[in-house]
């Protein structure tokens, strides 16, 4: 979901202080930019008459630090104006190529981080094969990217359930295949999924970002990786309308746990037969209007964004079937946390949200073995006493300094 702000489920759409603010020759931050840490904000731009863009920031903890802890390092605008940033993939791939969509033109852009300093646009596409509006990206063992995309053009023109596509780390097209199967339901839109090669699946979920779309989608597609056919469609159960949102794969690498939008969460057994389950797990209060969103699983805790307590919420999963609380870190009411991610050495979660949240990035620390979260109060802006970095005070290196709303978030690889 997104900055796009659903009706009712669209999505509208980094400080310390002290020795570690101290001046630092350019030559000495160039020595040390191998081993720096970074974070990349996939922005929008508030003000419709600039660019969207990805910004970078130098996220590099001390004793490392060598400059100050949460320093804006340079911004990449992209083309085209209201893209409305969206998803990014959740972790920085080895080849450093980062997939990220603007979910309202449709077009999505492959940002070369090769040199996290000078990052630069080295792919862009739109509709491919007729598929318009992806929405997620995920890794297949050998490299390439799996997308979901939300819609299909018919030659009616008209539009019916979107499906899966394969691209090159360049944005080339590999295959792609229909999600619209004789089970598809007439409200199924491919939103995100969850590739699953040891035993040849890929599970996808359905929600519609469009606004004005009248039906909603409980469904679950279970498809074939290796000839991406669609083998069985399922219906979560439950008596909230419970819209498919995020499936995460479990440590066996044959089960899942599934967020909904409506703040339950599921775990899918048995994908690799013929009469896969499907049973509620937990849930969490729903504040109206705000939607439970985007999942990471770290080890063995399940760590997920819950609106209605303005909270990331950590679950013990070591049994999945009976996931139990063991931390939260609860910002302001009216902040409403929803995209997070974690970075290589699992100890620092990024959050990005909406409402008072809208324009600001934030960072916790994560115990991988506890389990347990705390807010970073060293990620927080010169001469500000409050964590988190703004994204509406900042002048921009690409010029300007409109207002910026970050969405999918991630680091740097090592």
């Amino acid at each position: 979901m997104s900055s796009i702000r659903f009706a009712p489920l669209l999505c509208l759409l980094l400080a310390c202080g002290g020795a570690a603010d101290r001046d630092v020759p350019d030559a000495s931050r160039a020595a040390t930019a191998s081993a720096r840490d970074y974070l990349y904000l996939w922005t929008a731009s508030t003000d419709s008459t600039q660019p969207d863009f990805l910004a970078v920031f130098d996220v590099t903890a001390p004793p490392g630090d060598t400059g100050r802890y949460g320093d804006l390092v340079t911004t990449l605008p992209v083309p085209g104006r209201r893209n409305v940033p969206h998803h990014t993939e959740h972790e920085l791939p080895a080849d450093r190529q980062l997939f990220a969509n603007g979910y309202a033109t449709g077009r999505s852009f492959v940002f070369d981080l090769s040199t996290p300093e000078a990052p630069r646009i080295a792919a862009e596409f739109g509709d491919v094969d007729d598929y318009m509006h992806p929405h997620s990206f995920l890794r297949l063992p050998g490299g390439n990217v799996l997308a979901t995309f939300q819609m299909k053009h018919m030659s009616n023109g008209g539009m019916r359930a979107g499906g899966l596509v394969e691209l090159t780390p360049t944005g080339t097209v590999v295959r792609s295949a229909s999600a619209d199967s004789p089970a598809a339901d007439s409200g199924l839109r491919v939103y995100s999924a969850a590739v699953m090669p040891a035993i040849d699946r890929v599970v996808t979920t359905s929600t519609s970002m469009e606004a004005d779309f009248p039906e909603a989608s409980r469904t679950l597609q279970i498809w074939r990786l290796s000839d991406l056919t669609v083998l069985q469609s399922l219906r979560l159960p439950g008596p909230n309308g419970e819209l498919s949102a995020e499936p995460r794969l479990l440590a066996d690498g044959r089960r899942l746990l599934v967020s909904t939008f409506s703040c339950g969460l599921f775990l899918v057994d048995g994908l690799d037969g013929g009469t896969p389950t499907v049973t509620q797990v937990s849930s969490f209060p729903r504040k109206k209007d705000e939607n439970c969103a985007i999942p990471v699983i770290v080890g063995n805790f399940y760590l997920v964004t819950v609106p209605a307590w303005s909270a990331v919420v950590s679950l013990d999963i070591s049994d999945p079937t009976a996931p139990k609380e063991v931390s939260r870190v609860s910002f302001d009411s009216s902040d409403v946390p929803h995209w997070i991610a974690v970075s290589p050495d699992q100890r620092r979660v990024v959050v990005t949200g909406y409402e008072t949240m809208s324009h600001s990035v934030h960072l916790l620390a994560f115990d991988p073995v506890a389990g347990t979260l705390t807010r970073d109060p060293r990620f927080r802006d010169a001469g500000s006493t409050t964590p988190g970095v703004r994204m509406d005070n900042k002048a921009w290196p690409h010029g300007g300094s409109t207002k910026g709303r970050p969405h999918g978030a991630l680091f740097s690889r090592p």
